[in-house]
C-alpha cells in the first residue's frame, strides 16, 4: 500500500509518517511546502527507509499536485497540510484561507481526477482522508461534548478556514462520489511540536527561566490528545472508516490551561530542576481575542465502530513529552534560534466602526 501524506513534515503529519513507515511498513510519499513549521528533522528517523519519499511542493499548486498523483500512484491520501495556529490566523488570516480552503480544494480536484481514472478494484479501494479540528464546532459551556453532528460555529479565522475545508470534502463526496472520510481532533501534544503552542512553549520557557504566559485567567479548557495516539486513530480510520463519515478523535483529558501549565512546571522541576520553582514564572497576560471557553470531544463513535481508544493518559503523555524535549535539545534549539523565538502572537484586536 502507498499513502500520500500532505503536511508530513509538520507536527501531526510527521507522527503519521513515522508510524506508517516505521511501524506499519507502508510506503509513504510525504508532500510538504516546508513553511515555518515544517521540519524534515521530524521525519529523520525514517527518511532513509526504502518505502519513504519526500516531495517539496505546495498543495495550492494544481499542476504539482497532478504530477505527484501521476508519479506516486497512491492508494490513499491523508490530507494534513494546513496552517494551524489560531494566534497566527488572527495576525494574518490570508495564509489560512489560501492553504486550508484553496489548498484543500486543489487537493480534492487532483485526487478526483486521479481516482476517476483508476481501474475498478483500485478505484473502489481508494480513500481520501481529511484531517480537521474540534475548533470548527465553536465553544462549549461548562457541560456537554462535541459530537459528529454538532453544528459548526467557528470563532477564529483558523477554525473558519478549517470549517470551509470540511464542507468542501463533504460536498465532493455527495456531489462527485469521492470516497472520503473526515476526522476532527482535539488539541494534540507530544514530541516534535513546534514551540509556538502552549505545551512546548511552556516546557522551553521553564527550561530557559522565562515567563510562562497564560491567557486571561487560565480557565479555558481543552481536551488533550497525545499525538502518537492520534496518528494511530488516523490510520485506523483510513483502513476501516466508513465512507462519507466523520469521526471525532480526542484524548478524554480535559484540563484548564492553568492546570496544564502547572503540571508542566512540576514535571520540569522534577526532571530538570532550576534555581527556583517554575510555578513562580507563571505570568497572566491579555487574553486572546475571541478565545473559546471550552472544547471537549465525544469519542464514542470511533470507539464503537473502529475499536480505537487513546493509549496514553494526560499524565503519562505529558511526562513522555517533557522527557522528549529534555532529550532532544538540538531539535528545538535550531527552531528557537531561527523560525520562532517564543514571542507573543495574535495580539490583533477587534476593530470597531
Amino acid at each position: 500500500m502507498k499513502v500520500l501524506v500532505t503536511g508530513g513534515a509538520g507536527f501531526i503529519g510527521s507522527a503519521v509518517v513515522r508510524l506508517l513507515v516505521g511501524e506499519e511498513k507502508v510506503d509513504v510519499v510525504n508532500v510538504d511546502a516546508l513553511t515555518y513549521a515544517g521540519n524534515l528533522d521530524s521525519v529523520a528517523a525514517v527518511s532513509d527507509r526504502p518505502g519513504y519519499k519526500f516531495v517539496h511542493a505546495n498543495i495550492c499548486d494544481a499542476q504539482a499536485m497532478a504530477d505527484i498523483f501521476a508519479a506516486a500512484q497512491p492508494d490513499a491520501v491523508m490530507h494534513l497540510a494546513a496552517e494551524s495556529h489560531v494566534d497566527r490566523s488572527i495576525d494574518g488570516p490570508a495564509a489560512f484561507i489560501a492553504t486550508n480552503v484553496v489548498g484543500t480544494y486543489t487537493m480534492l480536484e487532483a485526487a478526483r481526477a486521479y481516482w476517476q481514472a483508476l481501474p475498478g478494484a483500485r478505484k473502489d479501494a481508494f480513500r481520501f482522508h481529511h484531517i480537521s479540528t474540534d475548533e470548527v464546532y465553536g465553544s462549549l459551556g461548562d457541560e456537554g461534548l462535541f459530537t459528529e453532528t454538532t453544528s459548526y460555529a467557528p470563532n477564529s479565522p483558523y477554525s473558519a478556514s478549517k470549517a470551509g475545508s470540511d464542507h468542501l470534502v463533504r460536498a465532493w463526496h455527495h456531489t462527485y462520489g469521492m470516497p472520503v472520510v473526515t476526522t476532527n481532533c482535539s488539541n494534540n501534544y507530544g514530541p516534535y511540536h513546534f514551540p509556538e503552542k502552549l505545551i512546548p512553549l511552556t516546557i522551553l520557557n521553564c527550561l530557559d527561566g522565562k515567563p510562562l504566559p497564560v491567557y486571561g485567567t487560565g480557565a479555558n479548557v481543552r481536551d488533550w490528545l497525545f499525538v502518537e495516539d492520534h496518528a494511530r486513530a488516523l490510520w485506523t480510520v483510513v483502513k476501516t472508516g466508513r465512507l462519507g463519515e466523520v469521526y471525532n478523535v480526542g484524548g478524554e483529558a480535559e484540563r484548564k490551561n492553568i492546570d496544564v501549565v502547572g503540571a508542566i512546571c512540576d514535571l520540569v522541576d522534577e526532571l530538570a530542576p532550576g534555581a527556583k520553582p517554575s510555578r513562580e514564572l507563571i505570568t497572566f497576560v491579555t487574553d486572546r481575542p475571541g478565545h473559546d471557553a471550552r472544547y471537549a470531544m465525544d469519542i464514542s463513535k470511533i470507539g464503537r465502530e473502529l475499536n480505537w481508544r487513546p493509549r496514553e493518559s494526560f499524565e503519562t503523555g505529558l511526562r513522555k513529552t517533557v522527557e522528549w524535549y529534555l532529550a532532544n535539545r538540538p531539535w528545538w534549539t535550531k527552531i528557537r534560534s531561527g523560525a520562532y523565538g517564543g514571542q507573543r502572537l495574535g495580539l490583533s484586536t477587534r476593530k470597531t466602526a
